[in-house]
């Protein structure tokens, strides 16, 4: 009986806490929107009604693609113990690298893609690697390095782009790679699509990219939660200390970790360049890095916990547009995400210290029972 309960009250704090983040959050945009003189009633109805289209449905996916995959990027080192920052320059370079050398030559399709995914997670990890030589030989702090590498791989990226990689148009101002050949192109899903009675959107399909984001996402979970490594990983992570008296190579963990973190990050650029653009340009997607990190805090660094942030953060994204169509400045999305992120880890944090309190409490009654046992014998 007493276990029933226990487990009860453990679903309930499992459930209190990304409740309590959705109320406190929607209490914070509301405030944020009757500041501007509007109806917090109005705007979320608007952005519900606007979110929930087809066409909107089709492109919050697409948003959440790249968040997705740059969150379990990031993911990989937390649960090594460590922060990747570097991510928004590691995808940056791999996406400008794949796109520059990827249009170089023409290969049977699937194994074109391939190699495009292969020359994007070799600079990401690359540069990743940087930092992990930094942390290992000369105990500079991961999160000092990688953010000092995100402003050099950005000024990089313009520099290559300007003076280098840029096929220069007539008559065009924005600097861009060569095209992709269709070879090294990702389809869209709408072939699929249009079999489940969906119908073509003006704004295209689902990225083919998807699948790829499915697929790391159970690689993540199977690996970190199912092998040796993923242990290794965890235990170096948790308590570097005792994983090296386990026989753990703490330091080999560190750089493993910050460089598959890299090779990953790597591909969080492809989405749209393979199903959209086809090239690196001026307009390429900023930002994405950043928001993955507030993905993975929010997931909890679990593969399904991130998908779920990732579609949040997608959705928030694209609806905010509808807030334009009353008069509400659609960067109040911004606001909404902050108070989301800042309320979940509060709110994790304070159950995390109530169940710790909870054991104490179940140890401490069942060491008075043994011992009151142990007495009467």
């Amino acid at each position: 009986m007493k276990d029933s309960r226990f487990s009860t009250t453990k679903i309930g704090l499992a459930v209190a806490a990304p409740v309590f983040a959705a109320l406190f959050s929607i209490l914070i945009s509301s405030i944020a929107v009757i500041a501007t003189k509007k109806s917090p009633i109005d705007a979320f109805s608007a952005m519900l009604e606007y979110g929930f289209r087809a066409g909107s449905l089709m492109e919050i996916v697409n948003t959440a693609t790249p968040y997705y995959i740059a969150a379990i990027a990031i993911a990989v080192t937390f649960r090594a113990g460590l922060f990747n920052i570097g991510v928004e320059g590691q995808l940056r370079l791999g996406a400008l690298f794949s796109c520059y050398i990827g249009a170089m030559f023409v290969l049977p399709p699937v194994l074109h893609v391939l190699v495009v995914f292969i020359i994007a997670m070799t600079f990401g990890g690359l540069w990743a690697a940087i930092a992990a030589y930094l942390k290992v030989k000369r105990g500079v702090n991961e999160v000092i390095s990688t953010i000092m590498l995100n402003s050099l791989a950005g000024g990089l990226s313009a520099y290559l782009l300007s003076k280098h990689f840029a096929l220069i148009e007539e008559g065009s101002n924005n600097l861009q790679t060569k095209q992709l050949p269709a070879s090294a192109q990702v389809p869209d899903l709408m072939p699929i699509l249009r079999r489940f009675g969906v119908e073509d959107q003006p704004g295209g399909g689902v990225y083919g990219m998807f699948f790829v984001a499915v697929a790391l996402g159970f690689v993540f979970w199977f690996v970190v939660n199912r092998t040796r490594f993923g242990f290794e990983l965890r235990a170096s992570g948790s308590n570097p200390i005792a994983a090296r008296v386990s026989g753990v190579n703490s330091k080999k963990m560190t750089f493993i970790a910050l460089v598959i973190s890299g090779a990953i990050a790597g591909l969080a650029g492809l989405p749209e360049v393979l199903g959209q653009t086809h090239s690196y340009n001026l307009g390429f997607r900023v930002g994405i890095g950043f928001s993955a990190i507030a993905v993975a805090l929010l997931g909890r660094n679990s593969a399904g916990g991130m998908a779920f942030s990732a579609l949040l953060f997608g959705f928030l994204e694209v609806s905010a547009r509808s807030l334009e169509l009353i008069d509400i400045a659609p960067e109040t999305y911004v606001i909404m995400q902050g108070s989301i992120l800042l309320s979940a880890v509060v709110a994790y944090e304070v159950v995390r210290r109530f169940k710790l309190t909870l054991q104490s409490k179940e140890l401490a009654k069942v060491a008075s029972q043994v011992t009151t046992t142990g007495v009467t014998k």
